[in-house]
Order: structure tokens, then C-alpha cells, then sequence
């Protein structure tokens, strides 16, 4: 996997932030090298926040985020400003964008309350040096011109430094086995399944097993038996799709671990404890109990989705309530979490380590359990305690 292939979720989300006309969009094109935000003397040019995933040197494979101005009026721009707020949710590394001539304002002031209020690294560029011979600088903070190019280059090599250590260092599989260990992995392909490719979670693990030195072997379902039959020796452990939980589960002998993409990416995203323990309220939900259904991305609904069709029916299958569903996909998140009894979330495949954990965090302030589609779907079939042999610590909360 090449620096431009790393997935927006495993790229380091560095965040610009500041006010309105102080030359945001000008730094963030500076940095980057690419006129990747509006710019204009206009204040408030930029209206919503702006993705670019590209190779930032010396950080690596990173996603630069531009927001609007947080000192942004009016009807609309309170809705900007919570949106940049809700940027920094998903924000490893952030750079505080300043004007020199006129020095941090009680804005500037908030936003690094919020910087150190959620343990985000940054850095204060104060712009505009072009027109200013001031050379007493606030702390962390260092003098730009993204006119001129100055100090340009150092206040890259002060984001890498800002940013070092934030990505994440988990694996996905690969740690699990060894050396010429033989991994079954069974995608279904049905109606659901993405027309000549292979989701991300697929690719992913995939990658990493080949990069322990095991044997990933990739079959459907339909013909896991006989792919179990001809290997020459039993695979070390089988990693399906988690709609395809019960068939697989059926087919695999014990003895031979059995786990899913979903678990193991809510391991790679750093909540799979916490899903494990909130799948217990599946067993606890009664009529008129609401649930929340929650992907990280957003995507073409199809016939057979598993958020907004087959996890209902399941729910519904397993529990005999009536329940009352709400859906969310992509960045419409729910801030406030207490009128629901419980949280379903997917892998979070497409969303950073710090999102996810933002999202977990605003369930557990809520008192609301929050578990993951392969968590919750292996409860449902009454195998979850053997799903999670691969982690017996984990297996010993069931």
C-alpha cells in the first residue's frame, strides 16, 4: 500500500483553525504546496470545513483539514462554527492560524482552551510577518508569511513534530499469528458486496497478515467446507464477514479460532472492550427501547444493507421488542446520546482512532452502552464468547 493509498481514517487529520481573514486558507496552501482552499480577501470565504488527503513531508500520509473561521456570525455562521468544532473530534494535530499584526484575539484564546481540553498537539502560526516587524511571539507559536514562503518550511517540520506518534500503532490480525500460520478469510459476495473490489477492512487485513508472513486464504462462504478440506493443514484462524457469522460458525471446527472484520477493527480503532461489554444490552432491550444504528461512512443504500435492513431484522429476531430505530451515517454523529438504551456502530473503518473514541466517549458520558456490528451480531447468534477467543481477556467478560 503506497502513501497515496493509506485510507483517510489511518492518515494523520491535522486541523487549521482560526478567525475570519487572518490568512488561513493562504497557510494551508503554503504547507500543502496545492491551492487546495478558496482563498480571498473576502472574510468567511471558507463556508464548510475542506478535506484533502495527500503526502505531507516529513509527517507522511496525512488528511489536511481547512475550517471556516471561528469567529464566524449570524444564523449560518453559528452553524459553521460548530461544525469546526466538530472537526476538532477527529483532529490529531492541530495549527492555530493568527494574524501578527493584530496578536491572538479572545477566539484564538478559546480555541486553545479547547486544544488543551482535548489533548490536542498544536502549533500557533502567526501569519502576515510580511507586514510586521514584531518579534515578541506568544508561546508554542512561530512567525509565517504565506505570502513571502517564510518560516514556511519550519512550521512543517514543527507539525511533524506535533503530530509524531499519533498514528496508530495497533495491527489488525497480523499479531495474531506467525510465519506460514494459514488465515481463512470469507467474504461473501452478494448484493451488498462492492462490485469488483473488496472492502476496505478486507484489503486491510489482507495487507497485514501478508506482512507477518502468514497464508491469507480467500473464499465465500459457499465454499468454505470445501476450502477447509484441501488445505493441507488447519488454518490457524478464520476471519469472516460478520453477516455470515452463523453459516461460518456452523462450518468451523472448534479448535480453530473464528473471529470477523468488524471485531477486529473495532480492536484496530481501540473499542473493542468496550463493545464487547455493551453487546450484553441486546439481551436487556424491551418494546419502545431506542436504539441508534451508526456508520462512519456514508454510502449507496442497497436492498440488503446491513445497517438499515438486516441489523434491525436481527434485533428484532433476538429480542421479540419493538424497538425504536434512528440511523446515522457519516458525520451526523449525535452529539446527545440519552434518550437511547444503546449505540451500534460499525467497524468505524473510514473514521480516525481519536473519532471513534469521541463517539465512544459521548455514549459512555451518556450511560449508554455502545457496541459494534461484528460484536453485536456474534451476541445475536450466541457465539460472541468464541469469537473472541483470539483476545482471552476479552473472552473472559462474556
Amino acid at each position: 500500500m503506497s502513501l497515496n493509498d493509506t485510507p483517510s481514517g489511518d492518515r494523520v487529520h491535522i486541523g487549521f483553525f482560526g478567525c475570519r481573514n487572518v490568512g488561513k486558507s493562504s497557510v494551508v496552501n503554503a504547507v500543502t504546496g496545492q491551492d487546495i482552499a478558496l482563498v480571498s480577501d473576502v472574510a468567511g470565504t471558507t463556508t464548510d470545513p475542506v478535506s484533502k488527503a495527500m503526502e505531507l513531508l516529513p509527517v507522511g500520509p496525512v488528511l489536511i483539514i481547512d475550517t471556516p473561521g471561528i469567529d464566524d456570525v449570524g444564523g449560518l455562521g453559528e452553524m459553521r462554527v460548530q461544525r469546526t468544532k466538530r472537526v476538532l473530534n477527529k483532529t490529531d494535530c492541530a495549527v492555530l492560524v493568527a494574524d501578527i499584526t493584530k496578536g491572538l484575539s479572545v477566539s484564538d484564546h478559546e480555541l486553545i482552551a479547547l486544544f488543551k481540553e482535548k489533548n490536542i498537539p498544536y502549533v500557533i502560526a502567526m501569519n502576515k510577518k510580511d507586514l510586521s516587524s514584531e518579534n515578541v511571539l506568544p508561546e508554542n507559536a512561530l512567525a509565517v508569511s504565506a505570502v513571502t514562503g517564510e518560516n514556511i518550511y519550519e512550521l512543517k517540520e514543527r507539525i511533524a513534530s506535533a503530530a509524531k506518534g499519533r498514528e496508530n500503532q495497533r495491527r489488525l490480525a497480523g499479531d495474531l499469528v506467525g510465519t506460514g500460520d494459514v488465515v481463512v478469510l470469507v467474504v461473501p459476495i452478494d448484493s451488498a458486496a462492492p462490485k469488483g473490489r473488496l472492502i476496505l477492512p478486507q484489503q486491510m487485513t489482507i495487507r497485514d497478515l501478508l506482512e507477518s508472513g502468514a497464508v491469507p486464504v480467500v473464499c465465500r462462504e459457499t465454499e468454505l467446507e470445501l476450502t477447509l478440506g484441501s488445505l493441507g493443514k488447519a488454518p490457524k484462524l478464520v476471519i469472516t464477514d460478520s453477516q455470515a457469522f452463523a453459516k461460518v460458525a456452523a462450518i468451523v471446527p472448534q479448535g480453530i479460532m473464528l473471529t470477523s472484520f468488524s471485531i477486529l477493527m473495532a480492536r484496530y480503532k481501540g473499542f473493542l472492550e468496550s463493545a464487547v461489554k455493551g453487546a450484553a444490552a441486546i439481551g436487556q432491550l424491551k418494546d419502545g427501547d431506542k436504539v441508534l444504528i451508526s456508520e462512519g461512512c456514508t454510502h449507496h443504500r442497497q436492498c440488503g444493507d446491513i445497517g438499515t435492513v438486516k441489523l434491525p431484522a436481527w434485533l428484532k429476531k433476538s429480542t421479540g421488542a419493538e424497538l425504536e430505530l434512528q440511523f446515522s451515517s457519516g458525520t451526523g454523529f449525535p452529539e446527545d446520546l440519552s434518550a437511547f438504551r444503546l449505540v451500534i456502530h460499525c467497524g468505524g473503518c473510514m473514521l480516525g482512532e481519536r473519532e471513534v473514541a469521541y463517539r465512544n466517549k459521548c455514549a459512555a458520558d451518556a450511560g449508554v452502552p455502545m457496541t459494534n456490528y461484528g460484536t453485536a451480531i456474534a451476541y445475536m447468534n450466541g457465539i460472541l464468547k468464541r469469537t473472541l477467543e483470539p483476545f482471552p481477556e476479552l473472552a473472559a467478560l462474556v
